[in-house]
């Protein structure tokens, strides 16, 4: 087993027979190297085999008596390959210097007379190279025995997104109308059909869309998006069919298009209704042909994606109206799916909401909560105009004014226009959930289980102020607090 020097330097061993050359290359190397001397190719050689050290570089000189340094060379090249090998001559002879290079595979051919500085700098080249060469032998060595683990890590990975974007993840209560949307979606995700989702802003159509392709034969691959309403056209042509260098001010690089990254994926275009007619016709010809032409090329790129189209305007009705293409909208509903407001599906608000909470807290930081009782019925009682955005929007900022030390999460914290639900949903949504009336009783009782009610949502509104809601409420301080006494309302 090969040893380093003490020292800890790199060894060097110098073959020459003539001691005082020997000499004089160990005084110009031996401060930055651990210097072994041979006096033949013979004893170089008992060197090599006593493996006491690992040498790094053999300088030799070429004519020795015996073996020549080339020759001997070719010995250690073929024995030692990892030993760097440097021939000293004072002669020029092209044949010596040719079969140095080639039979004995030299770093460097250095000639006498040399300078102490050239020579000390050639060895540390032959030291750092035959550095680099271990390197590059050990990358090799674990990029060979990695790429199954790679491939196996890569795979989790691939099966961990699939099942965060499978439909199952699309957060519903049971019997909520996503189920039978979701269950069609699965379907068609199977066939190289185009989509076109319809619902209003914030419904869920990107999740949709991510659920058809992590659920498609095209889920190794990527999926890209982009909104079309977000950009101009100019701008929106080059981010989807991408450019080439100097093809208009500012185009300092080529740069690929979202359909050339998605080759073999899902291109998701969101709000594709809010497009101009010149760049649908560009789209038309994309889908048709199958390529793109990017901005200022000369030549189509062929590309293989699936296009998942998504808006809230009813296309239709452009269509019949002349602002949407026709052969366009074809194109693009392979199927149709339409994705049902929030407002339509109120059995999903509370399971949707405790899921967004879950995520603020995690987000923020924060330890686990929930919603109190009250907190609950305001939301689920709001119109949610914004759908799942409004109410992602709505509980982180509940998250962010909560009480510190607080163990759930109170209607206090939502805002004014979700606090109206409580009774502006009365009407809209069934108000026995939010105002609880009992069933008999007689006429005064129900009479104050509906004071009481008022009351309620009106100190909810205020965040308890008693001043604010006594004016609200046409009611002097005073008999505000005797009806907070006589009905038992405090903040909770």
């Amino acid at each position: 087993m090969n040893i380093s020097d003490p020292t800890g330097l790199q060894s060097v061993l110098v073959v020459d027979d003539e001691t005082g050359s020997q000499e004089v290359i160990r005084r110009t190397l031996d401060e930055d190297f651990h210097i072994l001397t041979a006096g033949s190719a013979d004893a170089a050689r008992l060197i090599m085999e006593d493996g006491r050290y690992d040498i790094a570089v053999v300088l030799c000189d070429q004519r020795m008596p015996g073996t020549s340094g080339v020759q001997f060379l070719r010995e250690l090249r073929e024995r030692w390959p990892d030993v760097v090998r440097i021939i000293i001559s004072g002669y020029t002879d092209s044949e010596d210097i040719i079969a140095g290079i080639n039979d004995a595979g030299i770093y460097q051919y250095v000639l006498k007379p040399w300078l102490p500085d050239h020579l000390l700098e050639v060895v540390r080249g032959a030291v750092e190279a035959r550095k680099l060469q271990a390197e590059m032998h050990r990358l090799d060595l674990e990029l060979r025995t990695s790429t199954p683990v790679l491939r196996g890590r890569a795979a989790d990975k691939r099966a961990q997104v699939q099942a965060t974007f499978h439909f199952d993840r699309i957060v519903r209560a049971p019997g909520s109308p996503m189920d039978a949307i979701c269950e069609l979606a699965a379907r068609v995700a199977r066939y190289d059909l185009s989509v076109l989702v319809l619902g209003e802003s914030g419904s869920g159509k990107e999740l949709l869309a991510r659920a058809i392709h992590y659920s498609s034969p095209r889920a190794a691959r990527a999926f890209v998006m982009e909104n079309c309403a977000a950009m101009s056209e100019s701008l929106l042509e080059s981010e989807l069919f991408g450019h080439k260098r100097g093809a208009f001010t500012g185009a300092y690089e080529d740069h690929v298009g979202l359909f050339q990254r998605a080759d073999g994926g899902t291109v998701f275009l969101d709000e594709i209704g809010d497009t101009s007619p010149a760049f649908q016709v560009k789209l038309l010809r994309v889908l048709q042909e199958g390529e793109v032409r990017p901005v200022g090329a000369t030549r189509p790129v062929p590309i293989n994606a699936r296009v998942v189209a998504a808006t809230h305007r009813n296309l239709e009705e452009d269509v019949r109206a002349g602002r949407f293409r026709e052969d366009l909208y074809y194109r693009l509903v392979g199927m149709t799916l339409t994705m049902p407001p929030l407002r339509e599906r109120r059995g999903d608000i509370l399971p949707i909401a405790q899921s967004l909470l879950a995520q603020a807290l995690g987000d923020l930081g924060l330890a686990p909560r929930s919603f109190t009782p009250e907190a609950l019925r305001c939301l689920s009682s709001h119109e949610w105009p914004g759908n799942i955005r409004e109410l992602r929007n709505e509980i982180y900022r509940a998250v962010a004014l909560m009480d510190a030390d607080a163990e759930s999460i109170d209607a206090q914290a939502l805002s004014g226009k979700v606090l109206r639900g409580q009774m502006n949903g009365a009407g809209a949504a069934g108000g026995a959930e939010s105002v609880s009336l009992p069933q008999s009783g007689t006429l005064q009782e129900r009479l104050d289980a509906m004071e009481a009610a008022i009351v309620r949502e009106a100190m909810l509104r205020c965040r308890w102020n008693k001043t604010h809601a006594a004016k609200e409420l046409g009611l002097s301080r005073v008999g505000l607090r005797n009806k907070l006494q006589r009905f038992g309302l405090e903040a909770k």
